[in-house]
């Protein structure tokens, strides 16, 4: 089931578009404010994203240009104005598709559909390697295309990056991988080069995946050389 996201500080407005979606067989949840849209955005996997631009604590413009760079799912720009369309797209904010202000849910949710597909067959049309669906290493159920994580059956979420370390891990597992090798590949020029962010984000995967943090099964310490994945 396909997961959207509506960033609408109306919420009569965005219990409609939640309905209609819904009936359509989306899964849909409802921020009613840019902070709490981009918590969600951050932290929840996604398929599509609806934001109005005139949500408040953090505008959809601020909001958009805080999650283009790390989400290339396609965000669908609402405005209550005609005239602000063209400004929109003449200012080049990323957005996949506009939508003005009234308009009907069949319309939005034909919206949806075509850019949900769109996205789908640029996905394939650009990834040429096989795509594994599903790692399944020991108790931890792993998907790397949805971002989702399950152990010993229990869903756990996770934040992008520790997402990323975490399949990273699993990816190698039982070899010995680096702070070096761990941050040029989860972060690249992020972080300010800090390997202490590798600390951080290993802590707090233990504190989510394992039995026993302070004991780690899965994700084990080798002393003076890096870490290490054990099913």
């Amino acid at each position: 089931m396909e997961r959207i996201l509506i960033i609408e500080d109306d919420e009569a407005i965005a219990m409609i578009e939640k309905d209609f979606l819904e009936i359509n067989g989306y899964e849909v949840t409802i921020a009613l404010d840019g902070e709490i849209g981009l918590n969600y955005a951050q932290t929840k996997p996604f398929d599509l994203i609806i934001l109005d631009i005139m949500v408040p604590k953090l505008d959809g413009l601020t909001l958009m240009k805080q999650l283009r760079p790390v989400l290339a799912i396609p965000i669908l720009f609402v405005t209550a104005k005609t005239e602000e369309l063209d400004r929109l797209r003449g200012l080049g904010i990323g957005a996949d598709d506009y939508i003005c202000k009234p308009f009907s849910p069949t319309e939005l949710v034909a919206r949806v559909k075509s850019n949900l597909a769109t996205y789908e067959r640029i996905k394939q049309q650009f990834d040429h390697t096989p795509v594994q669906n599903e790692l399944v290493i020991g108790p931890i159920r792993i998907q790397p295309q949805t971002y989702r994580l399950w152990v010993s059956d229990r869903e756990v979420t996770l934040k992008r990056k520790e997402f990323e370390l975490l399949l990273f891990l699993m990816e190698h597992v039982d070899q010995v991988l680096s702070k070096e090798q761990l941050y040029d590949h989860i972060w690249g020029g992020d972080a300010f080069g800090d390997l202490r962010t590798v600390v951080v984000h290993i802590n707090r995967l233990r504190e989510k995946i394992e039995q026993d943090p302070s004991t780690p099964k899965h994700i084990q310490t080798v002393w003076g050389a890096g870490y290490k994945f054990i099913p």
